[in-house]
C-alpha cells in the first residue's frame, strides 16, 4: 500500500486547514477573473470576506465548466490571450444567475460549485469515523492522505485474517474517502491487505457512496453568504451514523470472507498467452500510461506467478511505486475490480499473444 501520513499528521494538517479555509456562497456577478502576463489567474470577490484568490487547476476547470468554455480553450487563452480569458470569464460570469460556492483555502479558489453542493468536510468526516475506527479490534491506521482533491483513511484490522495459500494472508481493512472540492464521493470501501508484500486491495462491492448534492444555499438576494465549518455541522451528523453502521458491516467476516474468496479464485486463471500481451490488454482497457504498463509487467514477471492472482498482485504492488497518493489509489481501487471480473473479461487477459 502506498505510504501516506501518520495519524497525528493527519490531524495537523486538518487542524490547520480548518483555521484558513473558508467558503463563498454569491451571485456570479460579485466575482471577476484576472490573469497576469505570465498566466496566473485570480477570481476577485469585492466584499470584506472576499479578496484575490490564485485559482488552482481544478477550480479553472470547474468554472471553465460552469461558463461552457472547454478546458483546452480556457488553457489555450490563459498561455496566449490572457485579455481574451478575462473577457471571456467576465463577460459570462456577469450573465450567469443564480449562486456559486466559492472554497478557499490558503489563498487559493480550490473549488468552483454550485450553491447545492452539500460539504461533507475533511475535519468533520474525520472527526466522526476515527473514534468509530480506533474501536475496532487491533487496528492499524495503516496509510492517510490529505491530496489536493481528497483525503484518505486506510486501516487494517488483523484479527479479521484469510489465508490464500501457506504464508500467503490477507487482512481486512477500510479505505475512507472524500473530496471536499467536488472531485469524488464520500466512500467507504472494503479494503484487502496482502501481508506479504503490503499491498492493498480496494473492493468496489458494498460500497457506500454519498453523492455531495443537497438543498441551494443561494441567498434570495444578491448577497454574499459565508459559510464556515460550523454553519451546517448539524446536517452531518445524521449521514455519519450511516457511515459508522457501514463500517461495521465492512469489516463484517461475511462481507470480509466474500472479497477474500472472489480473490483466491483468480489463482486458477493461468495467463496462457504472452505476459506482455496481457499487460497491453489491460493497460488499453484502464488507460495506463507506458511506464505504468512496464511497471505492471515487471511486477508480474518478477513475481513469478502467471495468473490472474499475479496479475492483480502486480498492480496492487506497482501502486507502491507511484509518487502520486491519488493516482496510486488508482491502481489499488484496479486490483478490486480485476477480482470483480467475469469469466469472459478475464479470459481476453489470459489467452492474449
Amino acid at each position: 500500500m502506498r505510504n501516506g501520513r501518520t495519524l497525528e499528521e493527519l490531524a495537523r494538517e486538518l487542524t490547520r486547514q480548518l483555521e484558513t479555509k473558508k467558503d463563498l456562497v454569491l451571485p456570479p456577478s460579485a466575482m471577476r477573473h484576472e490573469t497576469d502576463g505570465q498566466g496566473e489567474t485570480r477570481l476577485v470577490i469585492d466584499h470584506p470576506d472576499g479578496g484575490r484568490f490564485a485559482v488552482t487547476e481544478l477550480a479553472r476547470r470547474q468554472l471553465g465548466g460552469k461558463l461552457n468554455i472547454p478546458y483546452a480553450y480556457f488553457e489555450r487563452m490563459r498561455t496566449e490571450q490572457q485579455d481574451l480569458l478575462d473577457r471571456n470569464v467576465n463577460t459570462w460570469l456577469q450573465c450567469d444567475e443564480g449562486h456559486k460556492m466559492v472554497r478557499t483555502l490558503d489563498g487559493q479558489a480550490r473549488a468552483f460549485l454550485s450553491d447545492r453542493y452539500r460539504r461533507l468536510d475533511n475535519y468533520d468526516l474525520a472527526n466522526a469515523v476515527i473514534p468509530i475506527l480506533g474501536g475496532l479490534p487491533d487496528v492499524r491506521f495503516e496509510s492517510m492522505e490529505l491530496t489536493p482533491t481528497r483525503m484518505y483513511i486506510k486501516v487494517v484490522v488483523p484479527p479479521l485474517a484469510y489465508t490464500m495459500a501457506p504464508g500467503d494472508i490477507v487482512q481486512a481493512g477500510i479505505a475512507i474517502t472524500n473530496s471536499e472540492v467536488g472531485h469524488g464521493t464520500l466512500s467507504v470501501q472494503p479494503l484487502l491487505y496482502r501481508v506479504l508484500c503490503s499491498n492493498g486491495l480496494i473492493v468496489p462491492e458494498r460500497a457506500l457512496r454519498k453523492t455531495h448534492i443537497g438543498r441551494a444555499l443561494g441567498a434570495e438576494d444578491n448577497a454574499v453568504q459565508v459559510y464556515k465549518e460550523d454553519t451546517l455541522l448539524a446536517d452531518d451528523r445524521a449521514f455519519f451514523l450511516k457511515v459508522r453502521d457501514v463500517i461495521q458491516d465492512v469489516v463484517a467476516e461475511t462481507t470480509f470472507l466474500e472479497a477474500a474468496r472472489k480473490m483466491q479464485r483468480t489463482q486458477g486463471i493461468q495467463l496462457r498467452g504472452d505476459p506482455a500481451k496481457s499487460v497491453q490488454v489491460l493497460a488499453n482497457r484502464y488507460e495506463l500510461s507506458d511506464g505504468e504498463r512496464a511497471g505492471v509487467l515487471r511486477h508480474l514477471v518478477s513475481g513469478g506467478e502467471l495468473s490472474g492472482y499475479g496479475l492483480v498482485n502486480a498492480v496492487t504492488h506497482f501502486s507502491q511505486e507511484i509518487p502520486d497518493y491519488d493516482r496510486a489509489t488508482v491502481f489499488e481501487e484496479l486490483g478490486g475490480k480485476l477480482i470483480e471480473l467475469p469469466a469472459r473479461e478475464w479470459e481476453g487477459l489470459a489467452a492474449a499473444s
